[in-house]
């Protein structure tokens, strides 16, 4: 793939699919036992799709929701971290720090869009720039990506999450002189207006 900075690893974000504790804007509109079986739908669609590269892939699993399960939910061949405590910046933080050095491509479940070759062009965007994003249309991202050749000590620090200012204040928390690229802008689901003119995944197992 051509990424010669150390080993890249591809990181998805999951959460074991309860009611009341994933996609709980979504579950105000339509009820929390759907959302969460959208929400389960959409991780499964989403590790299917994003793996198939020669990256390594991680699960960074919520440990509220996922550790200590009596079967795992997610692929048992797939290595898993924790995501720890703390708001999103310090779980994407926690979960770089666990897999170790080399380029790094950070992904949710909520854009049902997303595939392999977003992630590939991702990790391409890096062999020339620090960092990478995949804007969200409601001002969020549905990916961020480090070659992490250079420190971001600040990296989140005063991001304010599920707003419009989301990508925004994450650009603003970079280094100066951080070279940034976008890619793709996808759209995700938070909301039932999000459904809208979407189709579903099925929500069956």
């Amino acid at each position: 793939m051509g990424v010669s900075s150390g080993r890249a690893t591809l990181i998805i974000m999951v959460k074991a699919p309860v009611a009341g504790r994933v996609k709980t804007r979504l579950g105000a509109d339509i009820g929390l036992a759907r959302s969460a079986a959208i929400f389960r739908s959409l991780t499964r669609h989403t590790i299917m799709r994003a793996r198939r590269g020669p990256w390594r892939t991680v699960l960074a699993v919520d440990p509220v929701t996922e550790i200590g399960r009596p079967r795992p939910l997610w692929p048992a061949s797939l290595p898993r971290v924790s995501q720890g405590a703390g708001d999103l910046g310090a779980r994407m933080k926690t979960a770089m720090r666990a897999v170790g050095l080399g380029p790094v491509v950070i992904i949710g479940a909520d854009a049902p869009a997303i595939s392999a070759i977003h992630v590939r062009a991702a990790f391409e965007r890096l062999r020339g720039h620090d960092a990478v994003f995949g804007p969200a249309d409601d001002g969020g991202y549905w990916l961020i990506g480090l070659a992490r050749r250079t420190p971001a000590h600040d990296l989140f620090a005063g991001v304010r999450w599920s707003s419009a200012t989301t990508l925004d204040d994450t650009l603003r928390s970079l280094p100066p002189g951080f070279r940034v690229s976008l890619i793709e802008t996808l759209s995700d689901i938070d909301t039932a207006d999000d459904l809208a003119g979407m189709q579903l995944l099925t929500t069956r197992d």
